[in-house]
């Protein structure tokens, strides 16, 4: 005969007491006791400088915010139209991690192309030369930005000989991802017509 006075099974209480200890460890867990989210794979298309030692700093903030790398395609013959290198990277990670891995590249000053899905901006620095006063460089540029490829960025406008001289502009050009080729040769058809000479793309140059 159990001498209990509560009338409360040992059963109930052992099970009462396994609840509570449960809920003390859910409260304890810094997610509310949800599982982890699952790492999942990423791809991240990179634009490096070619220099020794750029692909080492590019990986570093990967590998410094969780990524755990997969795969490293290197196109060192393709460059892009800034003479840059494109890097192709595969890692896993946590969705939140891969936001942060992105924010942690454009930090160190890693130009992302690409990061999953969503593709950014190529940028593209050429130089005009002619009598672009003359030609009306405010229409030029009016006419570049009508081009569903391209954006100016940025103009620098240099006319040591005055304005009724030949002059020079200095454009940095912002293109739809994939569509630089397209946004350059709807600049050369518009100097042609106004009988300017484009030279392009200027590597080495930071935008």
């Amino acid at each position: 005969m159990s001498d209990r006075r509560d009338g409360a099974p040992e059963a109930a209480l052992d099970a009462e007491g396994a609840t509570d200890d449960a809920e003390d460890a859910d409260s304890a867990s810094p997610d509310g006791g949800h599982a982890a989210a699952t790492p999942s794979t990423h791809t991240v298309r990179l634009e490096l400088v070619d220099e020794p030692g750029q692909l080492l700093a590019a990986l570093h903030p990967i590998a410094d915010n969780g990524g755990n790398l997969l795969s490293i395609y290197h196109e060192r013959g393709n460059k892009t139209p800034r003479g840059r290198i494109p890097v192709e990277v595969d890692f896993e990670a946590t969705p939140e991690r891969f936001e942060e891995i992105v924010d942690a590249l454009r930090s160190e000053g890693v130009n992302v192309m690409q990061a999953g899905t969503e593709r950014y901006a190529e940028e593209v620095t050429l130089l005009l030369f002619g009598h672009l006063i003359d030609t009306d460089l405010s229409d030029t540029l009016s006419e570049i930005e009508a081009c569903e490829s391209a954006s100016v960025a940025d103009v620098s406008l240099a006319a040591p000989q005055g304005t009724e001289e030949v002059s020079s502009a200095r454009l940095r050009l912002e293109a739809r991802a994939g569509e630089t080729d397209a946004a350059l040769a709807a600049v050369r058809d518009l100097a042609a017509a106004k009988d300017l000479r484009v030279v392009e793309p200027l590597t080495g140059v930071e935008a």
